[in-house]
């Protein structure tokens, strides 16, 4: 994938300066909501080892290991589609601790099929897009979701990409340290596509 960066829309519009939190320190859903409220915008990172953050059953206590990027702004904030492609998947994973509003595109990056999920999204997000829907770069694809709608989290973009269909409006946000090395080779780094972050 190291061929696949291109110019692309960002999947947020983020400012000039912005936090980045190191999630694997500590997580804190107070300091992160404090720091959206203050009208900053912040970024989390890519196979951090996140301890203490995933809480909810379906963890399992083993799996904290973060598979995509997370980006907190404010609810409502609109998310874009980064590349040229389709809404392949819409669902909403309302399970607590879950993605909430869910989607995911079939995008072409560079002549290649990579599959984008956008996670911890608004339920109003699932009424604009449509399964089959064509989307360009900039096109907005929904909307960050609150605390009620989205998982139960802090407002946030969790975008993950895929070599492989995943099937379904899902993929493992966080695995365990064990599965890490498999995981990566399907679910590469994101910013692999987006730039830096």
């Amino acid at each position: 994938m190291s061929e696949m960066l291109r110019k692309n829309h960002p999947v947020m519009i983020l400012p000039e300066k912005y936090e980045v939190l190191d999630l694997s320190r500590r997580y804190n859903p107070e300091l992160i909501e404090k720091l959206i409220r203050s009208g900053k915008r912040a970024v989390g990172g890519y196979l951090e080892n996140r301890k203490n953050m995933y809480t909810a059953p379906q963890y399992e206590n083993k799996r904290n290991v973060h598979m995509g990027v997370d980006f907190w702004a404010p609810a409502g904030e609109p998310v874009y589609a980064a590349f040229p492609g389709e809404v392949l998947y819409t669902r909403n994973n309302d399970e607590s601790g879950n993605y909430g509003p869910t989607i995911v595109l079939r995008q072409i990056v560079n002549k290649d099929e990579v599959f984008a999920l956008y996670g911890h999204l608004s339920k109003d997000s699932l009424t604009k897009t449509e399964v089959g829907q064509s989307v360009k770069p900039g096109d907005v694809i929904g909307w960050l979701g609150n605390f009620e709608e989205n998982g139960n989290w802090p407002p946030h973009l969790h975008y993950q990409i895929s070599y492989e269909d995943p099937g379904e409006a899902d993929m493992p946000g966080v695995v365990s340290p064990g599965e890490v090395e498999k995981a990566s080779k399907i679910y590469p780094n994101p910013g692999l596509i987006l730039g830096a972050l």
